[in-house]
């Protein structure tokens, strides 16, 4: 699994969309941000796996809909071969589909297609650090879905007995929204520590991502 990318150590970023201009011009301002490097472009889903399998970025931003592979498609493949990485999914729309189909492909964060390039920066350096980010269309989105399922058994609700005390610790954390620094904090252990619990949970659980883990500690109350 990738290591987490160090404070003084450039972003390293893969934008796919089959837009040319759009793609163009976000990976050129992109590029402009000192702590961000945009590494390539895919004008597809099929060549943004590939690339994400050779050049490892840190950080993809998935367009949703594309005409050979759709982002969601690209992204658990993305994911299954390297589940360190990072996923935001960009997109023109915000409906429920959209948000659901991207979560459970492992998708990190989901943003607009209109949001300025600063606030798709912080959404990067956010992906980058382990964090989760939704707009905040999506994120009323994932609250409404949490609601409305909480006493639905779609995941295996024993799965957390294979965790150790610590990582229930972490896990509980996650729930709250903490990044990695702040769990290593927290508990007083080093963030590679924390790293190393979050990858342990999320293979233990069999999640693709701690967007989906932190649904599954407040379903079984452990936040």
């Amino acid at each position: 699994m990738m290591e987490a990318v160090r404070q003084d150590e450039s972003i390293r970023v893969l934008v796919v969309d089959d837009h040319d201009l759009f793609r163009a011009g976000l990976s050129s301002l992109l590029a402009m941000q000192p702590d961000i490097e945009v590494v390539a472009q895919a004008s597809g889903g099929r060549m943004g796996v590939r690339l994400a399998d050779e050049l490892r970025p840190d950080v993809v931003i998935m367009d949703l809909r594309m005409p050979d592979v759709e982002g969601p498609e690209a992204t658990r493949a993305i994911l299954e071969r390297n589940p360190g990485a990072r996923v935001l999914v960009l997109t023109v729309a915000t409906d429920d589909s959209d948000v659901e189909a991207a979560l459970e492909a492992g998708a990190c964060g989901f943003i607009a297609k209109d949001t300025p390039v600063g606030g798709v920066a912080v959404a990067v350096r956010a992906a980058a650090q382990g964090v989760a980010w939704l707009s905040p269309r999506a994120a009323e989105l994932v609250l409404g879905r949490v609601r409305q399922r909480a006493a639905e058994p779609e995941f295996d609700v024993g799965a957390e007995e294979q965790l150790s005390a610590r990582e229930l610790d972490v896990l509980r954390l996650i729930a709250r929204g903490m990044e990695n620094a702040d769990i290593a904090a927290a508990l007083a252990i080093s963030p590679r520590t924390a790293k190393n619990h979050v990858s342990n949970i999320l293979a233990k659980l069999g999640m693709p991502s701690r967007v989906q883990a932190a649904i599954y500690a407040v379903r079984r109350g452990l936040d």
